[in-house]
């Protein structure tokens, strides 16, 4: 990555996991990093596949806003901008399929995320013994959001997680029909037994792109960073696309610059030579 400095006010947009946490735990050289660039006049928004439930308020403390959900929820100094949701019958449909198939599943609102009986046992089991290896201490984060009912056909929700699923992700979604996406899970060595369903119309650069409008931004005003595919369109999108180390080759691809884990705090780095954390900036 080569250095430089902006003179120019940049809206920088951070995914979270794999980006700008490691596990949930963010590097204290990130949170530096972060502050040093809205001191010098940048913007810096969270832009993370959580829905806003899932995201711990001395987290968002440190931005100028958010962007959740994979992009189909935007909030900024507190006014909800954007809330992207199933419509409420291909939701019901699609919460249908999942029960019949005994999918472990996660249905994402801003509010809180919803599952059938017995979901928290599952989940709790299935991610320890996954995570295990990483160090991580459980889905906590998670099972602090969820509610749980038998009935579920009437939550209007964002996206969906599923767990330990009997049918491929991917072929839920082709059942579902065409309006749903899949996508793998972050997780390493889950398979195809676990990944997220979303509208298919709904990505980060959405997200985005409703920020930079609120704002009077310019598309060359953005950099954005992350390391996960619900990732690739922010990066297509963004002036300045930094991928981490490690990413699909598709997310490297999408990129014009890498930047180390946020084991070695890469961002902070990343920050230092695009300029973000020098001179304080101009409009």
């Amino acid at each position: 990555m080569g250095t430089g400095s902006s003179t120019t006010r940049r809206a920088v947009f951070l995914d979270f996991d794999g980006t700008y946490a490691d596990h949930g735990v963010v590097p204290d050289a990130h949170v530096a990093a972060v502050r040093a660039a809205r001191a010098t006049g940048h913007l810096v928004f969270l832009c993370t596949g959580r829905p806003r439930s899932m995201v711990a308020p001395e987290v968002l403390v440190e931005f100028d806003g958010l962007v959740a959900a994979a992009g189909g929820y935007v909030e900024i100094d507190g006014a909800v901008l954007s809330d992207q949701r199933f419509p409420p019958e291909l939701g019901a449909r699609l919460v249908r399929l999942l029960d019949e198939h005994d999918v472990a599943y996660l249905l994402e609102t801003p509010e809180a995320v919803y599952g059938p009986p017995g979901v928290d046992r599952r989940l709790a089991d299935l991610l320890r013994r996954h995570l295990r290896a990483s160090g991580h201490e459980g889905p906590r984060d998670i099972l602090d959001a969820l509610r749980m009912a038998p009935e579920l056909t009437e939550v209007r929700f964002g996206k969906v997680t599923c767990f330990d699923s009997p049918e491929p992700v991917a072929s839920l979604a082709a059942q579902a029909g065409p309006e749903i996406g899949a996508l793998p899970s972050s997780i390493p060595d889950m398979g195809e037994s676990a990944g997220e369903l979303y509208l298919t119309w709904v990505h980060k650069a959405v997200g985005i792109e409703v920020v930079v409008a609120h704002l009077g931004l310019t598309r060359e005003q953005v950099i954005a960073a992350g390391d996960g595919l619900n990732d690739l369109e922010m990066l297509e999108y963004a002036g300045v696309g930094v991928a981490i180390e490690g990413s699909d080759p598709r997310v490297l691809a999408a990129a014009t610059h890498v930047a180390a884990g946020p084991q070695q705090a890469g961002l902070a780095v990343a920050f230092a030579e695009l300029g973000l954390t020098g001179e304080p900036v101009v409009g």
